[in-house]
């Protein structure tokens, strides 16, 4: 699947089989996500890889949206380090490029997946953080849910040239 496939095509799967998903893809995904673009290069970004039954059960208490967790038989939980930032203010932009090309990855190997919003929400991200053991100025920004889908769903056209200005807004 080349580049642009892979992006007009991907869609948020909430099903997947009882398949577990390869150490080579997870790391493959891994991989992708780490290609990302960042601030200065700082790279503020850190991962963590569930695919205990426990541990993601334990992962869906923590958001209303955690049944797909229950689901998935792995999760990408995209954190950042904001210890020693270069750029402060633009860890959330540096996880989120790095979330999407997981996405994409993930897509291009045959996987599905969903992103699950945590940052900024506070009532979602200490819970979190207290299920995964993370230190202080480890923060997650988002939990992707990864498997084999169960579920196909066509390309979203979702191209609104109304929602394009040239040159100025005018």
């Amino acid at each position: 699947m080349d580049a642009l496939q892979a992006i007009l095509s991907r869609r948020s799967i909430r099903a997947y089989t009882g398949e577990p998903v390869s150490a080579e893809m997870i790391e493959t995904v891994l991989r992708a996500a780490m290609a990302a673009p960042s601030a200065g290069n700082q790279q503020p970004w850190r991962f963590v890889v569930l695919t205990e039954r426990e541990r993601l059960d334990a992962a869906a208490t923590t958001t209303p949206y955690g049944v797909v967790l229950r689901r998935a038989p792995c999760a990408i939980v995209v954190c950042a380090d904001t210890h020693d930032l270069k750029h402060e203010v633009m860890w959330q932009q540096d996880c989120s490029a790095a979330a999407e090309n997981a996405l994409l990855a993930a897509h291009a190997l045959g996987l599905g997946a969903v992103w699950l919003g945590f940052w900024p929400k506070q009532e979602r991200v200490s819970p979190l953080k207290a299920v995964l053991g993370l230190p202080d100025g480890v923060e997650p920004l988002t939990v992707l849910a990864m498997g084999h889908p169960a579920e196909e769903k066509p390309a979203a056209q979702r191209y609104d040239a109304g929602k394009v200005r040239f040159e100025r807004w005018e």
